[in-house]
């Protein structure tokens, strides 16, 4: 509305348009450099790092530049921690890697890691099993055997006891493996 003349306007735009142009490769060049140096970590699952890649690359498709599908698949593979070896040793003897799809891919690696979870799980739910059946066994047997638990002063026994229930009705501590207080 200020300028004058045609030509002040159209040079106006010209210049206008040329920094928004330098500021979206900027922006581009950030985006692929974050696309390059993303790295999965140890704690994070298929799901949330191939979001992040995919965030990204909408982000770079925004400004016009094209992350294609097969580039993300490189990605993926490239940057899959060792506990995904199988996974990709298979899908290099089955599939042609160049021709094989995001999709395909992510549902293939989310499979194998939610096999993974689900051993761990279980063998974790064993481990916890046998300690308590072992810790049970194992303290009420030291337990019998202990001042103040089993025959004796009603005064002690009854804080034996006490103590007892209220370790098995959540109390803080467990009693002391040596004093059974």
């Amino acid at each position: 509305m200020a300028c004058g003349s045609a030509k002040v306007i159209w040079d106006f735009l010209k210049a206008e348009y040329q920094r928004a142009e330098r500021i979206r490769s900027m922006k581009v060049l950030n985006l692929i450099r974050e696309f390059e140096r993303l790295q999965i970590k140890e704690s994070e699952t298929i799901k949330e790092y191939s979001d992040k890649l995919i965030g990204i690359a909408n982000k770079a498709r925004v400004l016009g530049t094209d992350l294609t599908d097969n580039r993300l698949v490189q990605k993926i593979l490239v940057s899959l921690p060792e506990r995904f070896e199988a996974t990709i040793a298979s899908l290099e003897n089955t599939k042609d890697l160049s021709q094989i799809k995001l999709a395909k891919l992510l549902s293939a690696l989310q499979a194998q890691e939610k096999r993974r979870l689900m051993r761990q799980e279980e063998s974790v739910e064993g481990a916890l099993q046998a300690k308590i059946q072992q810790n049970f066994g194992g303290k009420s047997k030291k337990l019998k055997g202990k001042k103040g638990y089993g025959s004796g002063s009603e005064a002690v026994a009854g804080e034996g006891s006490a103590s007892i229930s209220n370790n098995s009705k959540g109390g803080r501590y467990p009693p002391c493996q040596h004093y059974g207080k």
